[in-house]
């Protein structure tokens, strides 16, 4: 894995310009005006800052929500567990289903930066619109009497789940583009920012950490101590303080203007090729239709060279006859350029790595549901102080806290001695060792559940719905070993998605890598919903049973591990073969 990689990289590096005799990016990056852009007072690490402080608030914000959504769920909507995990595993695979439409709006028509003030508003809309849901008393679920929790009302539900979704909407705008608006501050034609532009990755994902830091520690507090109306108002105000650094930082970025509409473009191939299957592909791929101009025909794209594989779609860039009669070479939907056809076939190669980070996402999921449940039930006090279980998540953050710099100053020096390349180890390498360690995060939470599962049965505890005396710290394993697999998978997916995309097709891409923590999530929904079908089947306990000194949290926790052995397999055929782009410079 990785050597093919290498060689895209240096073939782009040969055509890289010479820094010093460039007053102006060569990557096609403009000013907030569309014009011109100078390198030297804008972009690389100086507009950054102000990028990476949005991530922070906006991952505060969210992690604010997320992290304990499953307790309010419980306890103040009164629901079950399975239904309580349920439903926050779905919101969450909504959270990353909706970047798709921020994606294709910034790559179409907006651009990533209007896109991201556009629904950057609608998220702080929703965090309001949640806060009030726990401040306004008729908003509000009223507390149960003993053993007897009232229902929420219709419209209790309402407001409460149109904020929810309200963030999810408006994540979407966020999560695609931020990133990629990060990364395009660095000029792909420098061979000095592009290798800044690695490390901007690791420092973004060390932002979002940060934020996440601050929310599974104080936040969780806040909510469990303090109320749930102060636990989602200070979110909320992250929020508006992540808007107005985005603002601040205007006169300081770089913009890409966009494209076009990606998905119109793969159209165009897919008719373009059926319309013309009967003519054979010609031997010499220069003959294929390729604008003679030097930058593509697709605005902010580099012209990308022709690949050998998946030939049935260079027809759509075959020439006609009838063509080359009448000298019209102006339909799209009848011919493309190679670099349109090329885009298709990216997408396509990156189809089998992008589907195997849906069962990571599935494992990841697991901190705040099952991980969740699973302490709530273990000894949670030290002293007279009460840990909320959700805040154990933050052992994950402080993971990922700690990961971050020692593989960015430490691993890659490192590693670079040893593979010669600039990034030490490639993002497909990067990614399975992040893989490998998910399945350990599997088989620590496995062997915790199995010793507290023998302590209850001691004590005799395993009909009683209350916690088993073993501390909740025996966690911190679990936790531990997901952060350091974030840190190699999450990571390395960023780079990957934006680094092996079209350049038209960024946010995109960036979107598709977010889709698979939604899948992800929704395949913790799915299996979460089969096991329970499955294992309660007949008048049995199950599994999950809502008492879970009665059920095998172990077993599921050994299903998700073996999941994770499989896909891991998958994944090492897969990037073995995979090819990596090639793309020409303005």
């Amino acid at each position: 894995m990785g050597t093919q990689e290498d060689e895209g990289l240096l073939m782009e590096d040969g055509l890289l310009q010479d820094e010093g005799n460039q007053l102006y990016t060569g990557d096609g990056s403009v000013d907030f005006k569309g014009k011109p852009i100078l390198k030297q007072k804008t972009g690389n690490w100086r507009a950054c800052p102000f990028i990476l402080g949005t991530e922070c608030c906006e991952r505060l914000a969210y992690y604010g929500i997320a992290t304990n959504l499953v307790n309010y769920l419980t306890s103040k909507l009164h629901e079950g567990n399975v239904s309580a995990a349920r439903n926050v595993t779905t919101w969450t695979g909504t959270c990353y289903l909706t970047p798709l439409i921020g994606a294709v709006l910034a790559d179409a028509y907006w651009g990533r930066y209007r896109t991201i003030a556009v629904f950057s508003t609608i998220y702080f809309i929703g965090m309001c619109t949640l806060t009030f849901s726990a401040l306004i008393p008729a908003f509000r679920l009223a507390e149960c009497v003993g053993s007897v929790c009232p229902s929420a009302t219709p419209a209790q539900y309402a407001v409460f789940f149109s904020g929810l979704y309200l963030i999810a909407l408006g994540t979407g705008g966020i999560k695609p583009c931020v990133s990629s608006f990060g990364a395009d501050q660095f000029d792909d034609t420098d061979p000095r920012e592009r290798v800044k532009k690695g490390s901007f990755f690791n420092w973004f994902y060390f932002s979002i950490n940060i934020g996440a830091l601050v929310s599974s520690s104080l936040i969780v507090w806040v909510q469990e101590n303090l109320g749930w109306a102060l636990g989602f108002g200070i979110p909320a105000l992250s929020m508006g303080i992540a808007i107005a650094s985005f603002f601040s930082g205007t006169p300081l970025y770089r913009f890409q203007k966009p494209g076009g509409s990606p998905l119109t473009r793969m159209c165009q191939v897919l008719v373009a090729s059926f319309h013309k299957w009967k003519l054979k592909v010609p031997e010499d791929s220069s003959l294929l239709y390729e604008t003679s101009e030097k930058n593509s025909a697709i605005e902010g794209s580099r012209k990308l060279e022709h690949t050998d594989e998946l030939k049935c779609l260079d027809k759509a860039a075959i020439v006609s006859d009838s063509e080359i009669k009448h000298g019209d070479f102006s339909d799209p939907w009848r011919l493309c350029t190679v670099t349109q056809v090329e885009e298709l076939k990216i997408l396509i190669r990156m189809f089998p790595i992008w589907a195997t980070g849906i069962v990571f996402a599935a494992v990841y999921a697991q901190m705040s549901t099952m991980f969740v449940e699973q302490g709530e039930v273990m000894d949670r006090t030290i002293g007279s102080f009460t840990i909320p279980a959700a805040s154990l998540s933050t052992f994950d953050v402080i993971s990922v806290i700690f990961w971050v710099p020692i593989y960015d100053k430490i691993l890659v020096p490192v590693a670079r001695k040893f593979t010669g390349k600039e990034r030490g180890f490639s993002e497909l390498q990067r990614m399975g060792i992040g893989l490998f360690i998910s399945i350990l995060s599997m088989i620590a939470a496995a062997f915790v559940e199995i010793k507290r599962l023998q302590l209850a049965k001691e004590l005799g505890l395993v009909d009683k719905d209350v916690a088993v005396p073993l501390s909740i710290f025996w966690q911190i394993p679990q936790y531990f070993l997901v952060g350091a697999a974030e840190v190699f998978t999450f990571i390395g997916q960023l780079q990957f998605f934006y680094d092996q995309s079209p350049d038209a097709m960024r946010s995109l891409c960036s979107a598709l890598s977010l889709l698979t923590t939604s899948l992800g999530s929704y395949l913790s929904s799915l299996i979460l919903t089969i096991v329970t079908a499955v294992t309660t089947a007949d008048g049995k306990t199950g599994w999950i049973p809502d008492n879970l000194n009665e059920g095998h949290l172990d077993y599921f926790f050994w299903l998700l591990a073996g999941l994770s052995v499989f896909n891991l397999l998958v994944y090492v055929f897969c990037a073995s073969k995979y090819k990596q782009k090639k793309a020409t410079s303005f």
